[in-house]
């Protein structure tokens, strides 16, 4: 079923405006550009939700740039609102983009990312749904594309299922495993840790969280 319209959408947009990226071909020729020039790490987060990991992230670490990628612009409103409502903290270092992951070769250059985040991606359980899979290996190769030599993909899931996948699929595309958990936040990663909407909503369940960390070898 689609997804109705948000009341005032476009209203609400264009009081984020300065968040969001609506000429993405600025973003390949210059990477710099919609960050104000500004240098530093770009940071790709995919499917990005309602934004509040790429805002607290965004906040953390002035020093990196962070793009936020959502397909869905009904979602996208609510991430923007959030940046918007945190400005000061991160209005030079974070940006928004609603495009489809498959997508993004248009709209960054070649090795010009150093992390990728793949946090609570939808796991397409269904067998004739694996190729959708954000871990899949035809956007695994994507990934390689975009990241920097020494570039990192981090994921976090509930799905134990798609974690396994992920797992299989990174290794055999040449990724190098550095951090891999079943409870993420037992770990010694946990207090770095910037937790998602979900992730939020599945700790207070009870639920243990997987994370992995891949390296893109030199």
């Amino acid at each position: 079923m689609r997804m109705r319209k948000k009341r005032h959408g476009e209203e609400r947009l264009a009081r984020c405006a300065e968040f969001l990226l609506t000429d993405p071909a600025a973003l390949f020729g210059d990477p710099a550009s919609p960050f104000y020039g500004r240098e530093g790490e770009i940071h790709l987060e995919i499917g990005c939700g309602k934004g509040a990991f790429a805002v607290e992230s965004a906040a953390r670490h002035p020093e990196r740039r962070y793009l936020a990628v959502e397909k869905v612009e009904n979602v996208m409103i609510n991430a923007l609102e959030r940046a918007e409502a945190a400005r000061e903290s991160c209005v030079g270092n974070l940006r928004f983009l609603i495009a489809h992951a498959e997508d993004l070769e248009n709209w960054l250059p070649p090795r010009s990312v150093s992390a990728i985040y793949l946090n609570f991606s939808d796991p397409w359980p269904k067998k004739g749904h694996v190729r959708r899979r954000l871990t899949a290996p035809e956007r695994v190769e994507q990934y390689k594309r975009l990241l920097a030599p020494g570039g990192r993909i981090i994921q976090k899931t509930d799905n134990d299922e798609l974690f396994a996948f992920s797992l299989g699929t990174l290794e055999e595309a040449g990724f190098e495993t550095e951090f891999v958990t079943s409870d993420l936040h037992a770990s010694s990663r946990a207090e770095e840790n910037v937790m998602t909407e979900y992730e939020r909503a599945f700790s207070e369940q009870g639920k243990q969280i997987n994370c992995l960390i891949c390296r893109l070898p030199d």
